[in-house]
């Protein structure tokens, strides 16, 4: 099996479009149409920091990491924020999730980037299974504030 990573591109949202509903359904999650499409012009837009990378196993899409890169105040430099990461239920435990971190760890080196860090549901052991072979987590408690409906 090989896989491929990329980034996407715009003859990608019908494959991602599946992959992101999956996503959202798994963590029970309903979003407005709107959102999704903004995030897919995000994603498409060479202005925007938000990005994707896709991972393809014989042509087939099966998952994603979008990310995103942002200035820090701890470091002289920028942070890569994982966002969301996603592997379809019918490709896990086949290294594509570690492929997408694998590739995103590579971009954020090539780029300068000075950490690479993401989130995850607590109740989510498979995905901490795998990045705790990576870090371990650091502690922080997130608080999320919701200002605008979505």
């Amino acid at each position: 099996m090989q896989i491929v990573i990329r980034s996407a591109q715009p003859g990608d949202q019908k494959a991602w479009r599946p992959l992101w509903a999956d996503y959202l359904d798994y963590y029970e999650q309903v979003l407005d149409p709107g959102v999704t499409d903004r995030t897919w012009t995000r994603i498409m837009d060479a202005a925007s920091p938000l990005s994707a990378r896709l991972a393809f196993v014989d042509d087939r899409c099966l998952g994603f990491a979008i990310h995103l890169h942002h200035p820090s105040t701890w470091v002289a430099g920028d942070d890569c924020y994982l966002e969301d990461l996603f592997v379809s239920p019918s490709a896990r435990g086949k290294g594509l999730g570690r492929a997408l971190i694998d590739d995103l760890i590579a971009i954020a080196r090539g780029q300068g980037w000075h950490r690479l860090y993401w989130h995850t549901d607590q109740n989510n052991t498979r995905a901490q299974a795998l990045y705790n072979q990576y870090v371990l987590p650091d502690g922080h408690i997130r608080y999320r504030m919701k200002l605008q409906p979505a």
